[in-house]
């Protein structure tokens, strides 16, 4: 089994999924001769040819539009926001079309759409590039909405999503993206969609989290058990629906939760997260829930994003008020 990185993992599904169904269509743009921004799309136009995967204008609601009525006819669209900053341009389409066909349809038609954009920080990108807004369509119903944080999970969840008759936005963290190399299978396989991952196991404190910072987690965890701390660390995989069942079934074993996110803390996951352990396994915590995440400011310039984003100490330095408490 080679070892290979995030970005390559992401053009294996795509490359999987195309030559398996013709109905599957990859469009963006410059995801066609180009290979896309990040080369995710990379030689993919050239092994199954323009009518699967080809370039549109630099229109984001014209590739949402195109997007939601290539799946009422049929096919299987797998459209790329360039940059996940660029979302506002398609909320419309996202949020009042695609996530509300099957519901308004009466469950008639199907609405099979992956969304795929990457997002995130640590990588200096120029300004809307590196936004976190993973909240917008997390509190959009209808949708489905997946964050890998290794390459193992990208090429398995990608290629679920694909598969999947509901539309998922399908976000990709740009620092993961070539950061590390994981051994993947070359053959096509899914992780289930909908379900949480524990990726390190622990008895004081849990940590739940996605993306980048599944590892600035599991970093954080390194160093706490030098001190005799314990941390498990979940990876919710999907933020949209939760994985109730893993979560719950965490906290009830360290009594003791941590929240940590890249995003600004306003409206974002941790918050849902949080109402959920409240409600459902209040009874089960030992101490507060303790949150790690940004300001709540618009993303700063490049020069400045190292020090406003979370990062290891901040969750070390959480997790020992809230194990103290």
């Amino acid at each position: 089994m080679a070892k290979t990185t995030m970005i390559k993992a992401i053009n294996q599904a795509l490359e999987e999924e195309l030559k398996r169904d013709k109905n599957v269509l990859v469009f963006g743009e410059d995801v066609g001769q180009n290979g896309g921004v990040f080369r995710a799309t990379d030689g993919l136009q050239a092994k199954v040819g323009k009518e699967q995967v080809f370039d549109t204008p630099l229109a984001e609601s014209g590739i949402g539009g195109l997007a939601l009525g290539l799946a009422l006819t049929g096919f299987r669209p797998v459209p790329e926001i360039q940059f996940f900053g660029f979302v506002f341009e398609v909320m419309d389409e996202i949020a009042a079309q695609i996530s509300r066909t099957h519901f308004r349809l009466g469950g008639t038609r199907k609405m099979p759409v992956t969304i795929r954009a990457p997002f995130g920080g640590g990588v200096h990108t120029p300004e809307l590039h590196s936004d976190s807004l993973e909240g917008l369509v997390a509190q959009t119903p209808g949708l489905k909405v997946v964050i890998p944080s290794d390459p193992y999970d990208a090429k398995g969840l990608l290629i679920a999503a694909i598969r999947s008759d509901d539309p998922i936005v399908f976000l990709e963290h740009m620092k993961l993206y070539r950061s590390f190399k994981q051994e993947v299978p070359a053959e096509a396989y899914t992780v289930p969609l909908d379900k949480a991952a524990v990726k390190r196991e622990g008895r004081d404190v849990t940590l739940i989290t996605y993306g980048y910072m599944v590892h600035e987690s599991l970093r954080a965890a390194d160093e706490l058990a030098k001190e005799g701390i314990e941390a498990e660390v979940v990876d919710l995989r999907t933020i949209s629906p939760l994985d109730e069942e893993t979560i719950l079934a965490s906290v009830k074993r360290t009594h003791r939760v941590v929240l940590v996110q890249e995003a600004q803390r306003q409206a974002g996951v941790n918050g849902q997260v949080a109402a959920l352990i409240a409600e459902k396994g209040i009874l089960e915590l030992e101490a507060p829930i303790g949150r790690v995440d940004a300001p709540d400011t618009p993303y700063p310039f490049s020069e400045a994003e190292e020090s406003w984003l979370p990062n290891k100490n901040d969750i070390i330095k959480k997790v020992k008020e809230i194990v103290n408490f």
